[in-house]
């Protein structure tokens, strides 16, 4: 028999806010965390604007010598996992670590610390690189850590999915518990890449919004005149449980994940499949899932990134999967507030969700005011909306044609 998987705590660390009060508030406002980017000169670029992480101080959460082997991705991680369990509630004395687990979604990894490097290497030569160099770049080491810093022994793992990591973290830790391998699993994802290089990459694609004379006006998912998404960093984890293991502790409870689906459009590595057929079949996939009809849905956290291609093709996959009832739903983008963090994305979309739930609020997609004749849903078009909320979906699209989706549902009263 399979068991449920509930979500018992939330740590964040994102663009609008630190910690879960003040990014809901944030999303309650409308409040965009896009400005001008401050971390490097931005001279001689065509983009010079992103969703950074403001009034982050590693110590606050990590030991300052530690804190000094991570990458700010990894310290993002431990930083919003420690939230997150805090948030939860759960003493490490009283639980068994060999199940207790950690999966990590990250796109890049520890791009900073490698341009840093780099530098050194072609400035003062190979001895002057760091020894923690490796340790501190790969991907993996977000959940190494946050490994090592709680004690878990269970599962371990890292998703590289490119923008879907987080979605795909969330659901591999959802069957995980389901399938009685863990008891708790902390997951959800993290990135910090918006460094030179990095910005430098995707203004080359085209990909990035050049509205940097109005950073809070540019990421505008679903309007006809969005041109680009904006880069956003930071981290959002959850905490999963199996639901027996958090009603014996007297857990408070987000909501319940009940559906995932993942799939591959096998078409190009950037653009997604025609008329989002992959897409529709991931949703299709976590519907299945969580053997629910389309109509049960009352809102859908999109991938939303502000392109052309990605607003108008998910807009098709939600029409595929859900028909006539895709116009009565309400689906919006929270990457309007807070820029796509790219693998984290779907960690932070994640927690939206649940809150969502939560406080029966639905956030808006701002800045959105010009009608697009493809994509013709109903994107709570710049005020949330305050309503019972008990089934939503949560989608995440990457690079490389991956795509995710998962289905939360209120815990019944």
């Amino acid at each position: 028999m399979k068991k449920r998987v509930v979500i018992t705590g939330l740590g964040i660390i994102s663009p609008i806010g630190i910690g879960k009060i003040e990014f809901w508030n944030s999303l309650l406002e409308g409040k965009s965390g896009i400005s001008h980017i401050t971390r490097f000169d931005t001279e001689g670029y065509s983009t010079t604007i992103a969703g950074e992480v403001k009034n982050f101080n590693a110590e606050d959460y990590i030991d300052k010598k530690e804190a000094k082997k991570m990458d700010k991705f990894t310290q993002y991680a431990v930083a919003a996992s420690k939230l997150a369990l805090e948030d939860a509630e759960i003493n490490l004395e009283k639980i068994n670590k060999e199940k207790f687990g950690v999966i990590i979604g990250s796109g890049i990894g520890g791009l900073e610390t490698f341009e840093e490097q780099h530098n050194k290497l072609l400035e003062k030569g190979p001895r002057r690189v760091s020894p923690f160099f490796i340790p501190m770049m790969i991907g993996n080491m977000a959940a190494g850590q946050i490994s090592i810093m709680l004690g878990a022994k269970g599962v371990n793992e890292t998703i590289v999915t490119a923008c879907a990591s987080s979605t795909n973290a969330i659901g591999d830790a959802f069957k995980v518990i389901q399938r009685g391998d863990n008891d708790i699993v902390v997951t959800g994802g993290t990135e910090a890449s918006i460094t030179p290089m990095a910005l430098a990459g995707f203004s080359s694609m085209k990909a990035l919004s050049t509205n940097n004379s109005e950073p809070f006006r540019a990421s505008r998912p679903f309007d006809k005149n969005r041109d680009g998404f904006v880069m956003g960093e930071g981290a959002g984890i959850l905490i999963l449980e199996e639901f027996g293991h958090a009603l014996e502790r007297g857990a408070r409870i987000y909501g319940e994940i009940i559906g995932y689906g993942s799939t591959a459009d096998a078409y190009h590595i950037t653009t997604p499949s025609d008329g989002g057929e992959g897409a529709a079949r991931a949703m299709r996939m976590a519907l299945d899932d969580a053997n629910i009809s389309p109509e049960d849905v009352d809102y859908i956290n999109a991938h939303g990134t502000s392109t052309t291609y990605n607003d108008m093709l998910e807009t098709a996959a939600i029409k595929e999967v859900f028909k006539e009832h895709a116009y009565k739903l309400k689906v919006s983008s929270t990457k309007s507030m807070t820029g796509h963090l790219l693998g984290a994305a779907g960690g932070i979309e994640a927690c939206a969700c649940s809150l969502a739930i939560t406080n029966g609020y639905i956030p808006p997609t701002v800045n959105y005011e010009t009608f697009d004749e493809f994509c013709d849903l109903n994107y709570v078009p710049n005020k949330g909306v305050f309503e019972r909320v008990n089934i939503v979906m949560s989608n995440s699209l990457g690079f490389g044609g991956h795509n995710a989706s998962i289905v939360i549902k209120r815990i019944r009263d």
